[in-house]
């Protein structure tokens, strides 16, 4: 079970790295701005080939080698996952070590061709497209948490029939593989987590969905449609995991206080259809915001382009705007939201709550 797994997870993380150049917005090249007028350019073409051919080569040599170990020296489940989690880290490393490489590519091509020298950099400000925003409102996502304090309180009512030894992880067969000694604290350790992680879920969306909106000069059309679907498909994608994340940490937690519960396969098929279900949730959407911009030219002004934010990413990646008030801002490289690292209430939605659910997990 375990060799499917990470066979499967390693194989969705290496597509996704291979077809990301594809799918971020498309005037933008391994994290370079590029006028809409030079997307077509041959050279950036052959760049983003050149990556995707040899990430894909990459990939086919690490799945290959570890599919050969695991099947010809039937190892340990420890040892397998072990090198699966090296293997991920390897091809993720692999596809950023030639991303920052490419990304030095384009901006040494861009400066040699001045490609930006001769048009006129233009905000665009559309104020009617916040009434186009189809992201799902604010309120859905306390549904989620709502079950979750009732929860809290169901494990609270049933303390006393709860097992002495109360488990702490679960492993691929789904069955629990690591445990600690019943507390109040170990009983509701894992609604805390779950609920810990909703809260940051439900930030996430409240302060993408109060984000800006950024349109293109040159090709407004194309850039407000990508911008609507990015915002619609993310808030849905959002709250699509955290219902999923819901539903199988409930339902370890009420295996836990009714064994009766994990009866037959039931328990291996929930994690296992759990994971084929996110990595195909954001599959379709990585496809249906990255196609978004593309076939859609609209009309391409000439002597304009959208304002060049180069100097705010540090190396295409990791976005400082102190002049942005917006605490998440379209990836440069992937598909989704990236923190603005200049604005100080992202670092509370997002990192805070991943310092707790961490001191949580150690005690």
């Amino acid at each position: 079970m375990a060799f499917v797994v990470f066979l499967i997870i390693t194989f969705f993380i290496a597509v996704t790295q291979i077809v990301v150049p594809y799918l971020v917005k498309k005037t933008v090249v391994f994290g370079v701005t590029i006028p809409e007028q030079y997307i077509n350019d041959g050279t950036i073409k052959k760049l983003k080939k050149q990556y995707a051919i040899s990430v894909a080569l990459l990939s086919i040599v690490l799945l290959t080698g570890y599919s050969v170990w695991s099947l010809t020296t039937e190892p340990k489940e420890e040892q397998m996952a072990m090198i699966g989690v090296l293997m991920e880290f390897g091809i993720i490393f692999i596809s950023l070590s030639l991303y920052i490489y490419y990304h030095g590519k384009v901006k040494q091509l861009k400066i040699q061709n001045k490609w930006v020298e001769h048009l006129k950099q233009v905000k665009v400000t559309d104020l009617s497209v916040r009434n186009e925003d189809e992201m799902l409102p604010w309120y859905v996502y306390l549904l989620p948490i709502i079950s979750t304090l009732g929860l809290m309180i169901y494990t609270m009512f049933n303390y006393d029939i709860l097992p002495q030894q109360i488990p702490t992880h679960w492993g691929p067969s789904g069955e629990p593989d690591a445990f600690t000694e019943k507390t109040p604290f170990s009983a509701m350790q894992h609604t805390f987590l779950l609920l810990i992680m909703q809260l940051m879920f439900f930030g996430v969306h409240f302060a993408t969905k109060n984000s800006g909106i950024k349109l293109s000069a040159s090709n407004l059309a194309a850039s407000k449609n990508r911008q609507l679907t990015l915002r619609k498909y993310s808030s849905w994608f959002l709250f699509f995991v955290m219902l999923a994340c819901t539903i199988l940490m409930s339902f370890f937690q009420l295996t836990t206080i009714h064994p009766e519960f994990a009866a037959g396969s039931v328990k291996i098929i929930l994690p296992f259809a759990f994971l084929i279900i996110v990595l195909v949730g954001s599959l379709v959407f990585a496809l249906k915001v990255g196609r978004s911009d593309k076939g859609l030219e609209g009309t391409i002004e000439d002597n304009i382009m959208e304002v060049d934010e180069d100097q705010y990413w540090k190396g295409g990646m990791f976005y400082f705007n102190k002049n942005d008030p917006s605490i998440f801002v379209e990836k440069r490289f992937g598909v989704g939201w990236t923190i603005n690292f200049a604005n100080p209430i992202g670092y509370l939605i997002v990192l805070l709550p991943l310092i707790i659910i961490l001191i949580i997990s150690m005690l």
